[in-house]
């Protein structure tokens, strides 16, 4: 994973941009380029009584006004030296934008702040965010608040592949890792959670007779699972934690009781065009964190 070009999505309608603060750390360490991209958009100038002209007037604008005032916001960052581009476009679907650009760009990383406002973990993230979650096929740093909660990472593994990801993608996330953790000091952790299935859901008595020996087989497989990947890698095995219980379950709460600052996940696209979706665990994995997210797309797909 390289570190030197980085996309970050400015959101006009926040003071605050935890996004940004977060990439121009990452660059102080790495020297990594900085683009900028805001995207803006206003109902009142797509139609209605003025003709075509005026209308592109108005939004060209817009947008020369917006370019300035970002521009001018940045100052003190190009002043210390980071290298900065800035792009301000005009777009009813900012993801669809933000991918563009992403396309043109290829960018290392695209960063890009959640701004969490309500108590329902759902709205934790926006459509935009989700959408760029299921879709953006470079690594996706949603940023959670200015602040980072950790100097530690965590990367979320499935060495038995139950969420159908190709057995490249956990490869994938420990290289990224151990990236991260040598170029930005972060401590990097890596977790397996398994869980067999519920005895309630046995309803078969001679099934449910051989359960314990099903639960003693199903430990044992995803344990050699997890010691087989992680002796692949230079990983000190106090790092390495496979814990028992769900995902969605055990992720939120390690990430809790170690202060982690950054969960490193993968993502599989399933169906196509705008029915893309990540899978279940993933989602109600991302309703209850409050850490950053690094979301990892397998080599080659979007």
């Amino acid at each position: 994973m390289n570190l030197q070009r980085l996309l970050v999505v400015i959101d006009a309608e926040h003071q605050q941009q935890p996004a940004l603060q977060r990439a121009a750390d990452v660059a102080r360490k790495t020297g990594a380029e900085l683009h900028l991209l805001q995207i803006e958009y206003h109902p009142s100038l797509e139609g209605g009584l003025l003709d075509s002209h005026l209308l592109n007037r108005a939004r060209e604008a817009i947008l020369r006004q917006s370019h300035e005032a970002l521009r001018a916001s940045v100052a003190h960052l190009s002043d210390e030296g980071f290298r900065i581009e800035v792009d301000v476009r005009w777009g009813k679907r900012r993801h669809e934008e933000i991918l563009a650009r992403v396309a043109v760009l290829q960018p290392d990383i695209l960063f890009k702040s959640t701004h969490p406002s309500s108590a329902l973990r759902r709205l934790l993230f926006s459509d935009t965010s989700w959408q760029l979650i299921r879709r953006c096929p470079v690594p996706l740093w949603l940023v959670h608040d200015v602040a980072p909660r950790g100097q530690s990472l965590c990367a979320a593994l499935d060495p038995l592949h139950s969420a159908d990801k190709p057995a490249a993608l956990d490869h994938q996330l420990i290289g990224i890792s151990q990236t991260l953790q040598a170029e930005l000091g972060l401590q990097a952790q890596y977790l397996h959670a398994q869980a067999p299935l519920p005895r309630s859901l046995l309803f078969d008595a001679e099934v449910a007779q051989e359960y314990e020996d099903y639960v003693t087989q199903c430990s044992r497989e995803h344990r050699e699972a997890f010691d087989t990947l992680i002796a692949q890698h230079a990983i000190d095995r106090a790092q390495a934690h496979l814990l028992e219980g769900f995902a969605e379950e055990v992720i939120p709460r390690f990430v809790r009781e170690h202060n982690i600052g950054l969960l490193v996940m993968g993502a599989i696209a399933r169906g196509h065009l705008d029915s893309l979706l990540i899978g279940h665990t993933a989602e109600r994995v991302l309703e209850r964190i409050e850490c950053d997210l690094l979301v990892i797309k397998p080599d080659g797909k979007g």
